[in-house]
C-alpha cells in the first residue's frame, strides 16, 4: 500500500497506520547512533559518580536498562519491526559543566530496516533509569536533547546529524 504523503511511510493512503513492508528490501549492514542527556545538580552527579546511590550502581544499571530496552522496541513502538540486533553499546559519560551525563547508545544489524528507533528507545531508558535511581536525592532533574546522531545502511543512505560532534 503505498502513501499519499511523501516521506511518511507508516501512514496509508486512507491516513491509517500501518507496518511498512520490508520483504522486498535487501539486508545490508545497518548501524544507528542516538543520544541523550541527563541534567541534575552537581551533587546529584558526585553521589552517582562516587557510588552512593541507595539503589546502587546508576551507570551499570542504565547500561543495561538501555540494553534491554533496544531489544524490545517492537513490543514499545506499535510499527516497529522485531529485529534480530547484532550489537548494542551503551557509552554513558560525565557532563560536568551541564551537569549531569550523556548517553549514547550504537545499534547494529544486518537486515532489510533501520535500527534508528533501537538506539532512541536504549538512550531514552538509559536516561529514565538514571532518573529512577537518582531521583531521591534529585526530582529537579531534566531529560533531554534525545537525537538520533547518525546511521548508515539502506536505500536512503548515510545520515549524521549536522550538530553532531
Amino acid at each position: 500500500m503505498s502513501s499519499d504523503r511523501p516521506g511518511l511511510t507508516h501512514i496509508g493512503a486512507s491516513g491509517e497506520a500501518h507496518m511498512v513492508d520490508v520483504g522486498d528490501k535487501a539486508e545490508t549492514v545497518r548501524v544507528a547512533m542516538a543520544e541523550g542527556q541527563i541534567r541534575m545538580a552537581a551533587e546529584t552527579l558526585q553521589i552517582i559518580r562516587d557510588g552512593n546511590a541507595k539503589k546502587g550502581d546508576v551507570i551499570a544499571t542504565a547500561r543495561i536498562a538501555g540494553i534491554m530496552a533496544a531489544k524490545q522496541t517492537s513490543n514499545l513502538i506499535p510499527l516497529c519491526h522485531p529485529l534480530m540486533l547484532s550489537k548494542i553499546t551503551l557509552d554513558i559519560s560525565e557532563l560536568p559543566l551541564l551537569p549531569g551525563l550523556r548517553v549514547v547508545a550504537t545499534v547494529k544489524l544486518t537486515g532489510k530496516t533501520g535500527v534508528e528507533m533501537e538506539a532512541l528507545t536504549a538512550v531514552s531508558v538509559a536516561c529514565l533509569t538514571i532518573y529512577d535511581m537518582a531521583k531521591a536525592v534529585d526530582k529537579t532533574m531534566e531529560i533531554g536533547s534525545i537525537r538520533v546522531l547518525e546511521k548508515t545502511g539502506g536505500k536512503s543512505g548515510p545520515f549524521r546529524h549536522p550538530e553532531a560532534e
